[in-house]
């Protein structure tokens, strides 16, 4: 049984933002969700996050995990002190604790698994993550025997110049026996340069404590600072996109291509550069996106090719094509085999299979059958004002150049529509429709110049 405490409660002041630190976004997640992912595999009893600085920010952001659990350390005083606020909330557990700092975005859930149960084999009282660095510059060094059992722990600040040779340090990850610590924590002193309460300052009082080293120091990079928080984005997308290269996926200069862990992709998808796939979006077997394609939280079958567009919140069935330039947004639901093609905007919409929207159109809070063809420069005309209205256009319908259709109004199967017209009233099914003025030629005319007038 192991439960779960978040260090969140500083400031992050080298961020230079009146955002707490935890909630800077990267890839798509806060910090601090991060975290707490990570950390769902080793399915956590109790899961309490330690807030402080703008607490309630903090709460609104994890307002919709009800799981997570809230102490406050009003003055930041250290991680000691900040652990100290737990011996309230958590009086009536006996279990394991397992301690994070709010900054590490990166730790993956098997090497929190591997810490928990080096900590449960050898009965240990406490075992923290470490790593070996070449340059451990501004991490708390970790002395250890030839058993990794814990000697002691210097904070940077606090270590002589020989000290800070030392390669191993903290990497911020913690395992308790929840019981063992809370006997200690009262006995924390803030005797230090810093005049804080150090956490590490439990170790002498705990034994035995052991050092568990992660396989890749990359996984404990804190973020102290917005080019931190780059460099382990990079870390980020290098480990995404190297997982779906495995997985049968090819990316073109995966370099210049972005990817959000939340994105599923199956085998056989070609991915063009300057790309970018956000959110819960699902990309079907077979698909070639890009070059210069956006799409979040959208789903596309198998076979759909998409071309300098943008997809939004959409979904796109087997072997449609899209762009170049076509904005899909607002829910638009795209069937089979259909093209929406050159500066194509679609909101809103259910667009039956095999349905063609070439070019400059603009189809928002419409519905089209099967087999329809829209000209170019096609509108739905779908907001008076007030409010918006909705277009139907029945199976096998077409419309001309530069037509406008006024919402709400329905069009049946089988209707023409002439090329500049502007329709207002429902068209039955097989008929032509003609909604413009009647051309007028007359001959001989010519504009007057200036002298002649």
């Amino acid at each position: 049984m192991v439960a779960l405490a978040i260090l969140a409660a500083g400031r992050g002041t080298r961020m230079k933002s009146s955002l707490p630190k935890v909630l800077h976004e990267l890839g798509g997640r806060t910090m601090l969700e991060r975290v707490l992912d990570s950390c769902a595999p080793i399915d956590p009893v109790r899961q309490v996050v330690i807030v402080g600085y703008e607490a309630d920010r903090v709460r609104a952001a994890l307002s919709h995990r009800e799981e997570v659990e809230f102490v406050e350390q009003r003055e930041q005083l250290g991680t000691g002190h900040a652990v100290q606020q737990l011996l309230g909330a958590l009086e009536d557990y006996a279990g394991e604790l397992l301690v994070l700092n709010g900054d590490l975005p990166l730790v993956r859930s098997e090497t929190l698994a591997y810490l928990l149960e080096t900590h449960q084999t050898h009965r240990n009282a406490a075992t923290l993550l470490t790593a070996q660095l070449d340059d451990p510059t501004g991490y708390g060094r970790v002395f250890c025997d030839l058993r990794d059992r814990v000697e002691c722990i210097i904070e940077h600040r606090d270590c002589t110049p020989e000290q800070r040779r030392h390669r191993r340090i903290n990497a911020g990850a913690y395992c308790f026996d929840w019981l063992e610590l809370s006997r200690i924590l009262p006995r924390l002193s803030n005797d230090n340069q810093q005049q804080e309460y150090y956490l590490t300052d439990v170790f002498p009082l705990l034994k035995p404590v052991m050092a568990v080293d992660v396989a890749d120091a990359r996984e404990i990079n804190g973020i102290n600072n917005r080019l931190q928080m780059s460099a382990a984005y990079d870390i980020l997308q290098e480990r995404i996109k190297a997982h779906w290269m495995l997985a049968g996926v090819t990316m073109i200069d995966p370099s210049s291509i972005t990817i959000d862990d939340s994105v599923v992709l199956h085998p056989d998808v070609v991915i063009e550069p300057q790309t970018h796939l956000r959110g819960t979006t699902e990309i079907g077997s077979g698909c070639r996106i890009g070059p210069g394609s956006y799409i979040e939280n959208s789903r596309l079958g198998e076979g759909v090719q998409v071309l300098y567009s943008v997809i939004t919140d959409s979904e796109i069935e087997t072997g449609t094509r899209v762009g170049p330039y076509a904005h899909l947004r607002g829910q638009a639901k795209v069937g089979a085999g259909c093209r929406i093609g050159n500066f194509v905007e679609v909101k809103n919409s259910e667009i039956g299979d095999k349905t063609n929207a070439a070019h400059l159109s603009y189809l928002g809070d419409a519905t089209l059958g099967t087999q329809v063809n829209i000209g170019a420069g096609t509108v739905t005309a779908n907001y008076n004002g007030v409010r918006k209205h909705r277009t139907t256009i029945g199976d096998r319908s077409k419309t001309g150049s530069n037509c406008v259709l006024v919402a709400p109004i329905h069009l049946g199967a089988d209707v023409t529509v002439a090329a500049g017209s502007t329709v207002t009233e429902d068209v039955p099914d097989d008929a032509l429709v003609v909604a413009r003025q009647r051309q007028v030629v007359k001959p001989g005319w010519r504009q007057k110049t200036e002298q002649e007038e």
